[in-house]
């Protein structure tokens, strides 16, 4: 795989610095039962990376010394780490939302039949990747029979209750382009989406997340393959808007990896961009314990720009320019 970090690390992007934090965001490990072309993560069913019990307890030391309000949890496909149960437990207790970034064919893996009741039971909100409501566009990108699967799965979860209209259960779907191009505007594709999975396998959800695809990892290296990396790179630098970087989401988050070491985002951890000096190994979330990161600087580079290029593009789907 051919890494695009050295293409990204020099820019022009703008300074930014951090308003607080109320998000945790917690990569559980890279393991999971998919291989996605558009993975930033380059996960897959032969990863072992896993976030260990000393460090899920320190997440969950730092959402009670800090106030976190929300707890974000994503992968690989998380709910393959065996202490994801205790983590969500514990972030309940202590009256914590969680979300749980679903790779949604995972409910009907062999071994995690739990995993539908088990989000219900604990109010988490789902984030579920259906990258089109297209048959042949989903098995493109993510592997044959996924939509089939992922619409049986889509419809487990609106049997317990979630994506109803005037439900308590949040269940939200994420669109990604399937090729080098910018989403389209979320509100009108929400709309096509919502038409056409509820006409044709009845199924309902909450919100519809569009999503800009980040040139880096398997969707970066297959940039550099085709020869489009820097077409990529253009046009989301002409698309740039100034007005999406007062919502970008490593204002208020910090993503930490399997390992415990601290980020400004998930895209930065997969560029290996830590906290603190690269040379020193970065930031580990126990030494953030007793420290406070607001107005703290952001580390920024090209791949910014596909968070602010068009509508915006965030872990919450598009930014609009919102202030």
């Amino acid at each position: 795989m051919r890494d695009t970090k050295a293409r990204l690390a020099r820019t022009d992007f703008p300074a930014i610095r951090r308003r607080g934090v109320t998000t945790l965001q917690l990569n559980l490990g890279y393991l999971c039962n998919l291989s996605c072309v558009h993975c930033h993560v380059a996960a897959g069913p032969n990863r072992r990376e896993l976030m260990d019990r000393d460090t899920v307890d320190t997440a969950i030391e730092f959402m009670t010394r800090h106030s976190i309000e929300t707890l974000d949890l994503t992968g690989g496909s998380p709910e393959m780490n065996p202490y994801f149960r205790d983590l969500v437990r514990a972030a309940r207790a202590r009256g914590v939302h969680v979300m749980d970034r679903c790779n949604p064919t995972i409910l009907g893996e062999p071994g995690y039949e739990w995993v539908a009741g088990f989000l219900a039971e604990q109010a988490v909100e789902v984030v579920a990747s259906l990258p089109c409501y297209s048959e042949q566009n989903v098995d493109a990108q993510r592997g044959r029979h996924v939509f089939e699967r992922s619409i049986a799965a889509l419809q487990q979860l609106n049997r317990l209750g979630y994506g109803q209209p005037d439900g308590e259960l949040a269940l939200n779907l994420v669109y990604n382009p399937l090729g080098a191009t910018l989403p389209p505007p979320q509100g009108a594709l929400e709309d096509d989406y919502r038409a056409h999975l509820r006409d044709e396998y009845g199924i309902e959800f909450n919100h519809l997340f569009t999503l800009a695809n980040m040139p880096i990892k398997r969707f970066g290296s297959m940039l550099l393959s085709r020869g489009e990396f820097g077409d990529y790179m253009t046009l989301l630098k002409n698309a740039y808007r100034r007005d999406n970087l007062a919502a970008v989401m490593c204002r208020y988050l910090i993503s930490v990896d399997w390992r415990g070491r601290v980020y400004d985002c998930d895209f930065n951890q997969m560029l290996d961009m830590p906290l603190g000096a690269p040379d020193a190994g970065g930031v580990h979330l126990a030494d953030l314990l007793n420290q406070e990161l607001d107005d703290a600087p952001i580390h920024v580079g090209e791949h910014c720009y596909a968070c602010t290029a068009g509508q915006g593009s965030s872990c919450g789907g598009a930014l609009n320019g919102a202030a």
